[in-house]
C-alpha cells in the first residue's frame, strides 16, 4: 500500500502550497483507517520541504513519480520516500529514501546501531543506512514484479538536521553506509547528483503500482542463501522425530484436500529439537517459493538464529524471514503460506509497547497465515502473560475453522540426550513426580556448588573449550548496571563475588557473545537456546523445608516483568496468583537448568536448599528393609480401613497379585488407603505397592513402598515400569511380571531393514540380573501395567 504517489511535478506543487502534510494524511487515513499524530504530520511537513529542495533540479525528470509512505509487504514497516524512473541504460528503477530529523547522534558498540533522541529519552535504533538498504532487500526478496522484470533498486538516507557526518559515517558503520550512502544537511546537492545518477528518465509504466500489486513469493537468491547457511551446519541436522514432524509440516503444506486453514501443533520438551525443524521449514519452504516467516516472541532466538544462519554478527536479509510475535495485528487473512510460532508458550494476549494493540496473539497468527505450526512446551511458560497453551491454541484454531493436527518431539537431544535428568528436575523441582529420584547412570553432569565464586570459575573453564558456556540466575537482584555501568548487580560479599546482569550492548545475541561469560544471563537472553554447559544461580525465591520446595515471588526484583500483577492479583484472587506464580518461578528454574547439553552446574543461595540438593547428588542410601511382619510394615504413613474417606490419599495394592488384576482398578475403593506425604499429590490412577528383590535397588530399595501410576499413557522410552508378558517369569513378582527400565531400540538386519525391539534393563548392584529383550513381534503381546514414580 502507498499512500501518496504523484508525479514529481505535482509533488513539488502540494510542498510550494503548504499542501503536502495535508495530502499525505488524507490519505493516510483513507486507506488506514486511523489518524497520524501530530508529531507524524508535522514530520511530513519538515521533512517534505527539504525533499524539495533536492527534486527542484531540472536534470531530475518532471514525470519521474514520488511514492511515501509504502507500507512494505509481510510487514508493518513503511518507506518514507521513493522516487521512480528509468535509468541511462532505460532500466526500470527506484530509489528508496529514508529520511530522519535527527540533530544529534551516538555511535553504539552495537552493529547497524545508533543511539539519539526519539520522543522521550535517547534509545539504540538501526542506522539509516540499514534500515534503507534492508528495505530494498525485502522488496527484492519478495516481489515478483522486481524478480521478474529486473528492477534497479538503490537506497540512501538523507539526515536533513544533522550538520555533522562524522559518527553517522563512521568507519564502524562502513558496510551499511557503502550499501546505502548517508546524506545530511549541508548535502541536499549530493542527494540530488545521487539521485539523478539513477533517475534519467521518467516513470512511464507506474512501477510503484505493479509493485504494490503484484504477486508476492520469496526470491531464489534467498532460497538458495538460505539453503547453502544451513548445508552442512550440523547444529540444524534432523534426525528422528524431528524428521517426522518436518515431514508432517510439508503434508499439511501441500497436499490439502481443500482451501481450508491448517494449525500443526508441535508439543515437545527442552531440547527436543523444536527450533531445529523450525529453521529447517523456514528453508525448506522458502526454496519451494511459499512465503514464510520464524516468529518468536521472545528476541534472543531470533537475533542468534540469525547470527548463526549468516555465519557473522552482521545483519543481512536473512533477517527479514525472522519477526517477533506481536508483528501480525493488521495482517491480511491468509497473507502468509506458512507461520512457524517457535516457543509458542511465550506468546502473549496482546501486542505493542504497551500490550495495548491487536486482540489476541494466536488468534492474529492464525489468521494471517494458510498454514501454522505452534511449536510448545507449557512447562516453559515463565511469565503471568504466557498465554499459548494447547488449549488455547485449539480454541483459536476451531473459531477461526482450522483444522488442527497435534504431533510430539519426544527424543531429548539436550542434556545428553536424557529424558532422565528432565524427569529428576520435574521430580526434585516438584512440578510433577516421577521415577527419577537420583543422579545414577545418567551421563549428565550436574554439580551442586559451595559458593557462586566457584561455580563462575568452572563456567569460565568450560568456555575456553568454544565459547558455549554460560552463567545464567533467576531474577532476584535488581539491574543497576542499566544506568549505571560501573555498578555491579548480583553481589555476595561473604564469598567476594560480584557480577552485572547481561549486558545492554550485546542486545539480543548476549549467549554467544565472546565476553559474555563474565556477566549473567536471564530467562530472556537463554530461552529457545543451547549452550555446552549452563552455570545457575537459584535465589531466594525457591528454597526447600523439610523436603517440600517453597517458591516466594516477593523475593523476585521488582524490575522482573514475568510476574507483572502478581501483588494486585494477590488482592482478588490469591489462590490463583500464588499458584501461577510458583510455577512461573519453578518452570524458569526448570528452563534455566535445562539449557545446557552436556553439563549444568548449580550454586542455591540457601542454605537447607544447597544441601538437599547436594543429597540428592551424592545418591541413594541402599537399605535394606526388614522382612514384613504385619500387613504394612515399614509403610511410615496413616493407613486409612478401606470405605473410609481420606484427603491426598491412594490404594494400598499388593503388586504379586494386583498386577493381573488392574482392569478392576475402579474398584479400588475396597483396598487400604495411605495418605501420601505433603510434596506428593494424589491423583486419579496412583496406588502404592511394596517392591521385592534387588534387581532395580539402585532406583528402589528391596522392600520399599513406591507410589505407582496406572496404565500410563504417552511414550514409555526411559521410564521405569510394570510389565506383564509371557515370555517373563520374574522370580522376585512372581508370574508374568517384572518392573524394568522400559528402552525402545531400533536394530539393523543384514537387509537394512530397522526392527524395533524393547529392552527391559535391571539397575542394580547385582550382577546376575540380565535384560529382558522382546523383539517386535512379542512386543505385540506386551502390557504395560504402571509406571513407577516414586519411592515414599
Amino acid at each position: 500500500m502507498i499512500v501518496y504517489t504523484a508525479c514529481k511535478s505535482k509533488f513539488l506543487d502540494d510542498v510550494l502550497d503548504d499542501q503536502i502534510h495535508e495530502a499525505i494524511h488524507r490519505e493516510f487515513q483513507r486507506k488506514l483507517f486511523r489518524r497520524a499524530g501530530d508529531s507524524e504530520v508535522n514530520s511530513w511537513r519538515n521533512s517534505m520541504k527539504e525533499m524539495r529542495q533536492v527534486l527542484n533540479d531540472p536534470d531530475i525528470p518532471s514525470d519521474s513519480l514520488v511514492s511515501i509512505e509504502y507500507n512494505i509487504p509481510l510487514t508493518g514497516k513503511r518507506i518514507d520516500f521513493i522516487l521512480t524512473g528509468r535509468n541511462a541504460q532505460l532500466e526500470e528503477c527506484a530509489v528508496i529514501i529514508e529520511l530522519k530529523q535527527w540533530s544529534d547522534v551516538q555511535a553504539t558498540q552495537q552493529d547497524a546501531v545508533v543511539n539519539t533522541w526519539l520522543g522521550k529519552g535517547n534509545i539504540n535504533t538501526p542506522h539509516p543506512s540499514y534500515q534503507a538498504w534492508t528495505y530494498a532487500a525485502l522488496i527484492e526478496d519478495y516481489s515478483e514484479v522486481v524478480q521478474n522484470e529486473q528492477v534497479r533498486l538503490s537506497a540512501c538516507a538523507y539526515l536533513h538536521n544533522l550538520d555533522s557526518a562524522q559518527v553517522i559515517n563512521d568507519p564502524f558503520y562502513k558496510a551499511h553506509t557503502d550499501r546505502a550512502p548517508v546524506f545530511i544537511s549541508k548535502d541536499a546537492r549530493k542527494l540530488s547528483e545521487f539521485l539523478k545518477k539513477h533517475v534519467k528518465y521518467g516513470d512511464q509504466n507506474d512501477l510503484m503500482y505493479r509493485i504494490e500489486h503484484g504477486k508476492i513469493r520469496p526470491s531464489k537468491n534467498l532460497a538458495d542463501s538460505l539453503s547453502n547457511m544451513l548445508l552442512g551446519n550440523r547444529e540444524f541436522l534432523m534426525i528422528d522425530d524431528q524428521k517426522l514432524v518436518y515431514e508432517m509440516a510439508l503434508d499439511l503444506a501441500h497436499h490439502r484436500k481443500d482451501s481450508g486453514k491448517r494449525v500443526l501443533i508441535v508439543e515437545g520438551g527442552p531440547g527436543t529439537g523444536k527450533s531445529v525443524v523450525a529453521i529447517n521449514l523456514l528453508s525448506e519452504f522458502t526454496q519451494r517459493g511459499m512465503v514464510c516467516q520464524y516468529v518468536s516472541k521472545n528476541a534472543a532466538p531470533r537475533a542468534v538464529f540469525e547470527a548463526k544462519l549468516t555465519g557473522t554478527f552482521k545483519k543481512t536479509r536473512i533477517a527479514n524471514l525472522f519477526r517477533g510475535s506481536g508483528g501480525y495485528v493488521d495482517n491480511q487473512a491468509n497473507q502468509f503460506d506458512v507461520l512457524l510460532v517457535d516457543e509458542a508458550h511465550r506468546l502473549n494476549e496482546k501486542s505493542g509497547l504497551y500490550g495495548n494493540l491487536g486482540e489476541n496473539q494466536i488468534k492474529e497468527l492464525i489468521h494471517a497465515s494458510k498454514l501454522c505450526i505452534f511449536f510448545v512446551d507449557e512447562d516453559q511458560r515463565v511469565t503471568f502473560k504466557d498465554i499459548g497453551s494447547k488449549a488455547e491454541i485449539r480454541k483459536w484454531a476451531l473459531a477461526l475453522g482450522a483444522k488442527v493436527v497435534e504431533q510430539e518431539l519426544r527424543s531429548q537431544f539436550r542434556c545428553n540426550g536424557s529424558d532422565g535428568y528432565i524427569a529428576w528436575l520435574n521430580h526434585h523441582l516438584q512440578i510433577k513426580p516421577t521415577a527419577n529420584l537420583n543422579m545414577d547412570g545418567l551421563d549428565f553432569d550436574f554439580k551442586v556448588f559451595d559458593s557462586p565464586t566457584a561455580l563462575h570459575n568452572a563456567i569460565r573453564q568450560k568456555n575456553e573449550v568454544n565459547n558455549k558456556a554460560r552463567v545464567v540466575a533467576g531474577y532476584c537482584w535488581d539491574w543497576k548496571s542499566k544506568k549505571n555501568p560501573q555498578a555491579f548487580d548480583i553481589e555476595f560479599l561473604e564469598h567476594d563475588y560480584k557480577a552485572q546482569w547481561n549486558l545492554d550492548d550485546d542486545g539480543s545475541t548476549w549467549i554467544i557473545k565472546p565476553n559474555s561469560v563474565e556477566q549473567v544471563g536471564c530467562i530472556h537472553t537463554c530461552q529457545g537456546l543451547e549452550l555446552d554447559y549452563v552455570g545457575v544461580i537459584v535465589g531466594p525465591d525457591f528454597v526447600v523445608r523439610n523436603g517440600e520446595v517453597l517458591t516466594d515471588a516477593f523475593k523476585r526484583s521488582n524490575m522482573d516483568q514475568s510476574i507483572k500483577g502478581f501483588k494486585g492479583g494477590l488482592k482478588t484472587d490469591r489462590a490463583n496468583n500464588l499458584a501461577m506464580a510458583d510455577a512461573v518461578i519453578k518452570n524458569t528454574y526448570k528452563t534455566l537448568m535445562t539449557r545446557g547439553m552436556k553439563g549444568c552446574y548449580v550454586y542455591f543461595t540457601d542454605d537447607e536448599t544447597r544441601a538437599h540438593f547436594q543429597t540428592l547428588v551424592n545418591g541413594f542410601e541402599h537399605v535394606e528393609v526388614a522382612p514384613m511382619l504385619n500387613k504394612y510394615e515399614g509403610l511410615d504413613l496413616p493407613i486409612v480401613q478401606a470405605g473410609q474417606d481420606a484427603a491426598n490419599s491412594v490404594p494400598i495394592f499388593d503388586l504379586k497379585f494386583a498386577a493381573g488384576q488392574f482392569s478392576d482398578y475402579q474398584q479400588a475403593d475396597t483396598f487400604d488407603h495411605v495418605v501420601l506425604p505433603a510434596h506428593l499429590r494424589a491423583s486419579e490412577g496412583y496406588f502404592v505397592a511394596r517392591v521385592e528383590g534387588d534387581s532395580m535397588n539402585k532406583r528402589i530399595p528391596p522392600g520399599a513402598w513406591c507410589l505407582f501410576h496406572f496404565n500410563p499413557q504417552g511414550t514409555r522410552n526411559g521410564k521405569i515400569v510394570v510389565v506383564q508378558h509371557r515370555r517373563i517369569s520374574d522370580p522376585e513378582l512372581g508370574g508374568q511380571y517384572t518392573i524394568k527400565r522400559y528402552k525402545s531400540e531400533k536394530h539393523f538386519g543384514e537387509d537394512g531393514v530397522v526392527n524395533s525391539v524393547i529392552v527391559l534393563k535391571s539397575e542394580s548392584t547385582n550382577d546376575k540380573h540380565e535384560a529382558i529383550v522382546l523383539s517386535a513381534e512379542d512386543a505385540k503381546e506386551m502390557v504395560v501395567v504402571a509406571e513407577f514414580l516414586t519411592v515414599v
